[in-house]
């Protein structure tokens, strides 16, 4: 993430408090951050994927504007929580195309370079999503860990930073939550039975 963006703090607090004009003044301060996030979202999907950045962004803003109430800390608070409506956005997507049956033929793509078995067919991204939902209710630090390290794409130092920890506690976290993800997305395993 870049290192300077504008003091968006202010807004986000003034649209906190209602003041619905003032996501209409943020979003052209962090578009081309979000727009970076969005990128780096479509980038771990399937080939083909027909849902391009600008739309994911925009789609983005309606959630964002349908939003009654967020108390928002600061612009880190703010970008994880982007990232984690975009994947919601790509999920429904993704939802909605099963639903539709516009198959095709689908090519595995890592999800992360940390996370290389996690592919983007639609049912992998459905799992995914199934499996982080499980892993929040379960322990919800190792699931922001992982949002932030493989979904923003952080380092160590600045996921340890968002979540004001230590950074050996997000490493730990890190190990812990990516061998919970495997152990759930294990060929042939149904999430939340053993087999």
């Amino acid at each position: 993430m870049p290192e300077k963006l504008p003091d968006i703090t202010q807004f986000l607090r003034q649209w906190s408090g209602g003041d619905a004009q003032a996501l209409e003044q943020l979003m052209p301060m962090v578009y081309t951050q979000l727009r970076v996030i969005a990128e780096s979202q479509i980038r771990r999907e399937r080939d083909g994927h027909t849902l391009q950045p600008t739309a994911l962004v925009n789609e983005l803003y309606l959630r964002l504007a349908g939003q009654h109430s967020g108390q928002w800390k600061d612009r880190a608070h703010f970008f994880t929580f982007a990232a984690m409506m975009m994947r919601r956005i790509l999920t429904d997507y993704a939802r909605q195309a099963l639903r539709d049956k516009r198959g095709g033929v689908w090519q595995r793509v890592p999800l992360s370079d940390d996370l290389p078995w996690l592919g983007s067919s639609l049912e992998e991204v459905l799992s995914l999503d199934r499996a982080l939902a499980a892993l929040e209710e379960s322990d919800a630090r190792k699931a922001r860990v992982l949002e932030l390290r493989v979904l923003l794409g952080c380092t160590s130092a600045e996921a340890a930073g968002i979540l004001e920890i230590s950074k050996a506690t997000a490493d730990r976290e890190w190990t812990l939550a990516k061998a919970w993800l495997f152990r759930e997305l294990a060929p042939g395993r149904r999430l939340g039975v053993e087999g």
